[in-house]
């Protein structure tokens, strides 16, 4: 019997991070050949990526290393003035509480506020993190749709102890507008119920939506900020918490001691006192990135076949792919396969295998991806067909009738055909002489077509096709020899 609460026992470990060395490691690609459009980073880059910003990193290095002999001074007075500046609105430094990453801001707020029997309201789908975290402390949690999160009956929140909402959200892309936020929070405050709002994005979104500015003024308004994403430096774990001076002394008093290191303390605010702040320089020229490689990659997904890019307004697209022959899980393993990775959101709850989620990257990385799903979906047609193939002779060894008309596309050629086949055993053939021909698809690939090509579907050679393949199970001899038996002789 383990010494842990009952709670532990059920969790399920997180496993997010370490994508890329993992996918080299199963595909045998080296690390810096893999496009990760999964982790939805500031697709400008780091600052020190740009000289022009003048963000100079070895110095940055020396010195954080100058101070690796000593603890770091708990009060952390330097980098909550410098988190203070740069989100303005007020805000002054006994409002802030730092964290190493957004993860360990979630969980101090929810150990110190949850106890066994208390609720917790979470929208979904939205980032798993806030569930993991308050499951932590035995908290019930309540879930509720996050397009209908602002319409929350009050009787629900007076039952619960924090309601989370993501503004920006993960996965969806949606932005709330301040002003909607700030009449929840209004309501959140008369039920006693703190509303924990995550601005991890806001910075590539529109900041003018912010609510930190009323933080200062409510006990029950809790806005969270990420050093991430805005800056595309996940390894280095930055992130603080915005309070009520009231609250945030007490915070900073149950928070870890010693939470953020020299490194991370040192380039958090040599990035927090770039020039200009939020509209520095590089912070602006990001958000018109993000603006025109988002459009970009929306416009390209939607010109293939089972991809609905929806609407965001963050660095990030939500793809919709109910409508594709394979699910998010099989999608996400080939495009990896092929190094190039994608969100799987098939672990957001109500989400199931119908969507993605992809980054927005620069558009030179947007081809990559589209040439990618392109020969995904040539391989995977070839793998469909395959196995159609076999359940189609399967059928008629058991007496069952192949033939079908309730195809999707049936007639896709004539009147009568007969769409026992409806994916072409010989695909891709590529001989000009039955029809078919070389085009360039919407992913910048040459395909092969068949849309030119009746003699798969023509009901007599399709049933001796069907005979000759029934012989020993559609092998690749058998295969030959239907293709010289019956097409070559007609071709």
């Amino acid at each position: 019997m383990l010494p842990l609460k009952e709670n532990i026992l059920a969790l399920t470990p997180p496993s997010h991070g370490g994508l890329i060395r993992h996918a080299s490691q199963l595909y045998s690609i080296p690390e810096d050949e893999i496009l990760d459009m999964s982790a939805s980073l500031n697709p400008l880059g780091t600052p020190f990526d740009h000289a022009e910003y003048g963000m100079d990193l070895d110095s940055i290095l020396a010195a954080a290393f100058e101070r690796i002999g000593q603890y770091p001074d708990n009060r952390y007075i330097e980098f909550r003035e410098a988190a203070a500046e740069f989100v303005g609105n007020g805000v002054t430094k006994d409002c802030i509480i730092p964290g190493n990453g957004s993860t360990e801001i979630i969980r101090l707020v929810a150990e110190c506020i949850l106890g066994p029997e208390d609720s917790v309201i979470i929208p979904q789908p939205t980032f798993a993190e806030y569930g993991q975290q308050c499951s932590i402390t035995g908290a019930k949690v309540l879930s509720y749709p996050v397009d209908d999160i602002l319409n929350i009956p009050d009787e629900m929140l007076a039952e619960a102890k924090i309601i989370f909402v993501c503004n920006p959200n993960n996965p969806t892309g949606k932005l709330i507008p301040s002003e909607k936020i700030l009449e929840l929070a209004s309501r959140c405050e008369a039920n006693e119920t703190l509303l924990y709002v995550d601005e991890a994005f806001i910075e590539l979104s529109d900041i003018s939506q912010t609510v930190v500015g009323e933080v200062p003024k409510s006990n029950y308004l809790f806005v969270m900020r990420s050093l991430t994403k805005c800056f595309a430096i996940p390894g280095i774990r930055m992130g603080f918490g915005v309070a009520s001076k009231e609250m945030a002394d007490l915070l900073n008093a149950a928070r870890l001691s010693w939470n953020m290191g020299a490194v991370a303390e040192e380039m958090s605010c040599a990035l927090l006192r770039m020039e200009g702040g939020l509209k520095s320089p590089y912070l602006m020229r990001s958000r018109a990135f993000v603006d025109m490689a988002r459009t970009y990659l929306a416009d390209r997904l939607s010109d293939i076949y089972g991809f609905i890019p929806l609407p965001s307004e963050v660095n990030y697209v939500l793809v919709n792919i109910s409508n594709l022959l394979m699910d998010s899980t099989e999608l996400s393993t080939r495009l990896a396969s092929h190094g190039v990775l994608i969100r799987d959101c098939s672990s957001f709850p109500t989400m199931e295998k119908d969507y993605i989620r992809i980054a927005v990257r620069p558009p030179e990385e947007t081809d990559r991806l589209v040439y990618a799903i392109g020969e995904v979906l040539t391989e995977s047609g070839i793998d469909y067909g395959a196995e159609q193939l076999r359940e189609n002779i399967q059928s008629a060894v058991s007496g069952k009738k192949a033939a079908r008309n309730t195809c999707d596309y049936y007639p896709c050629h004539f009147h009568g055909q007969d769409c026992t086949f409806c994916f072409c055993p010989f695909y891709p053939c590529e001989n000009t002489k039955t029809g078919g021909k070389w085009i360039e698809s919407t992913t910048g690939s040459e395909v092969w077509s068949c849309e030119g090509c009746t003699i798969i579907h023509k009901p007599e050679l399709s049933q001796q096709m069907l005979e000759i393949l029934m012989d020993d199970g559609g092998s690749e001899e058998s295969l030959k020899k239907a293709w010289d038996e019956i097409i070559v002789p007609i071709l």
